[in-house]
């Protein structure tokens, strides 16, 4: 048994809201992924994509946004374990977190340019 007191079914579910509060109100970059999932999501409806297309764009939403979030979490982490202090080896574990959000980020662009672009081209 471990020595933490097991928290219960409803508590994970607070924390989470609690860990998404501080995400947004803490990282500039996830409020504009986020106002970037809506802006995709709205023109995907008004375009009448079918629910594959849609999942696929949720798929791709939630992926940057998860990395992003992990990206936090370890920066974070790293702060708090290191006291703010400039070290190296956090800086290269910083950079390779953020680089993994930009690559996730870069394919999630790809995806939405082969589901939107061709749908655009056939309204022109």
């Amino acid at each position: 048994m471990s020595k933490f007191k097991s928290q219960g079914f409803g508590n994970t579910f607070r924390n989470a809201r609690k860990g998404m509060r501080i995400v947004l109100k803490s990282e500039r970059n996830i409020r504009v992924h986020f106002v970037a999932a809506v802006f995709v999501l709205v023109l995907g409806l008004i375009l009448g994509f079918s629910p594959i297309k849609i999942s696929i764009l949720l798929l791709a939403i939630g992926l940057v946004v998860s990395a992003e979030m992990l990206n936090s979490a370890i920066e974070f982490s790293l702060d708090a374990i290191f006291h703010n202090k400039y070290s190296r080896m956090v800086g290269m574990a910083k950079d390779i977190s953020a680089g993994a959000v930009m690559f996730v980020t870069l394919i999630a662009v790809v995806i939405g340019g082969l589901i939107f672009i061709p749908e655009i081209l056939a309204l022109l």
